[in-house]
């Protein structure tokens, strides 16, 4: 299996039998998930910004207003650390000290490209808009060259990489598995709503489909 080589800046250190590089387990993570949290530094005030992204090979692509802070301070060329993490569980022990969480965590670690080739700017708009709704880019209206002049795409290529991942009950001290507490795990799952139309949908537009989200994986 292919796998990410570690660096010093992404070897998980703290419970290192957690982390992950392979590319599958890493793909998948990124790939089920739809907000990143980008950290960046600056003149000297460091940001964590949350935003939407979408995965394309071995790169990941955000966008934005061409106007935001935070991609012009990327196109820069400083360093960015961009995140993602999915909540699965909590898992209550016995003691306070051992609670946790089950999760699934994404690091990226690098320096993010502007996107200025046209092909390679419209299929990073693809993927966002596909990466949410499978299957929607092709139901409507694609962007016009004022959109797509008005949207910067930044690409962040998957070279410094790593995932950490925790399964499983609490690990309690053996001499409190005798106390007479519950303990194990409460998953934490997404939900999905009934969709509620906008106010002036065409009467014979039939109610979109909410299983198109639930079967994105």
């Amino acid at each position: 299996m292919e796998n990410y080589n570690p660096t010093d800046r992404t070897r998980v250190r703290r419970l290192p039998k957690r982390a992950a590089y392979d590319k599958q387990k890493v793909h998948s993570i990124l790939d089920e998930g739809f907000l990143c949290h980008v950290g960046f530094v600056a003149d000297g005030q460091p940001y964590v910004i949350p935003t939407l992204y979408a995965r394309g090979g071995d790169r990941i692509y955000i966008h934005g207003s061409a106007a935001s802070r935070m991609l012009r301070t990327l196109d820069e060329g400083v360093d960015v650390c961009l995140t993602v993490t999915l909540v699965d569980g909590f898992v209550l022990a016995r003691s306070a000290f051992h609670h946790s969480m089950n999760y699934r965590s994404v690091v990226v670690l690098g320096k993010a490209r502007l996107v200025t080739d046209s092909a390679e700017k419209m299929e990073a708009m693809h993927r966002f808009t596909n990466h949410m709704v499978p299957g929607r880019w092709e139901e409507v209206r694609q962007p016009t060259e004022q959109e797509l002049k008005a949207t910067s795409v930044l690409a962040l290529e998957l070279h410094e990489v790593s995932a950490k991942i925790r399964t499983g009950s609490p690990l309690d001290d053996e001499e409190d598995y005798s106390l007479p507490v519950w303990a194990g795990v409460v998953p934490v799952r997404t939900t999905l709503g009934e969709p509620l139309p906008d106010e002036r949908v065409l009467p014979a537009v039939k109610v979109f489909d909410v299983h198109r989200l639930a079967n994105r994986h």
